[in-house]
């Protein structure tokens, strides 16, 4: 089954040159089945990037999906053109009163600041509330993943002295789970982040299960309740290109950018990246979507709770 997006979006005509099976609002209209609502809060600077990049996760899935883009009242973006906002986001205001089946909060370019200091921190803390009794699964990635941590369960981030960027190798601490299911013993990661967690403060409480992570880039994952709540530091959603794209980008304003690791083919930017995350990335989500979300949320979309 195809992904139910919003009509004119320009991941659908991008995906469509993947063989990705997409239909816009208008064609999904005319089946009569009731399609898996997910909100998307996309926070980082280049969005139809990142829009493209989960899509293109999501639709390895049988379920049909419906997908709606949230944006925040506090911030502009200033790297997407408003023309798109305004035709394909809502901001939270106008969504806090529907209930979604699944919701994922991006990252964002502010883990080096205090979370007090982000600007749109106040209304970060009212969507992560609301999203506790309006949506039935939500999956926090990067800055997300650390600043949910910090506002439900109090858990701190930390600075690191040089940033975490490339590919490392992960462990499933509980291969069991649904989550895992389909994985092998060890599974790829991309990060990008200059702040981390620490697996003593994860372990310390209670309600938070360590569920994978990596001798190299520490705590990659977190389940709450019973996968109502997923924090993910590391972005298994990357495209090839992510991490060479962001190498550049910092390599032309600073001199001390390091190459990401487990990258490039013989740690050569010259040459092209070698992709060891995406079947893994492709199985994350879709056991996301059919255990956590499509086995656990009620058929009346009303009764989230």
């Amino acid at each position: 089954m195809p992904l139910r997006l919003p009509d004119k979006l320009p991941a659908i005509e991008l995906l469509k040159h993947e063989n990705i099976f997409v239909m816009g609002d208008s064609q999904a209209h005319t089946q009569d089945i009731r399609p898996l609502r997910l909100v998307i809060l996309n926070l980082m600077p280049l969005k139809i990037t990142t829009e493209t990049d989960l899509i293109r996760l999501l639709s390895n899935t049988p379920l049909q999906l419906e997908i709606s883009f949230m944006k925040l009242q506090s911030h502009t973006p200033k790297n997407t053109p408003i023309e798109h906002m305004m035709m394909f986001y809502r901001d939270f205001s106008e969504l806090r009163r529907q209930k979604f089946d699944g919701m994922i909060i991006t990252g964002a370019p502010v883990e080096q600041l205090d979370y007090e200091d982000v600007g749109y921190w106040e209304e970060m803390r009212e969507i992560f509330a609301w999203a506790r009794t309006h949506v039935t699964s939500t999956l926090y990635i990067c800055w997300a993943a650390q600043a949910g941590l910090y506002y439900h369960y109090g858990i701190p981030k930390y600075p690191l002295e040089k940033k975490m960027f490339g590919i490392f190798p992960q462990y499933a601490l509980d291969p069991r789970l649904p989550i895992f299911r389909g994985f092998d013993d060890i599974f790829q990661m991309p990060h990008s982040r200059h702040t981390e967690l620490h697996r003593e403060d994860i372990l310390a409480h209670p309600e938070l299960q360590l569920i994978a992570e990596s001798d190299d880039s520490g705590v990659s994952m977190v389940m709450a309740r019973g996968g109502r709540e997923f924090f993910i530091t590391g972005h298994l959603e990357y495209a090839p290109y992510t991490l060479d794209t962001e190498y550049r980008r910092d390599k032309d304003i600073r001199q001390d950018v390091e190459l990401p690791r487990n990258y490039y083919r013989d740690d050569n930017p010259q040459n092209p990246p070698m992709v060891t995350w995406r079947a893994h990335a492709n199985l994350l989500y879709s056991n996301w979507i059919n255990y956590y979300v499509y086995q656990e949320t009620p058929y009346d979309i009303n009764k989230i709770e």
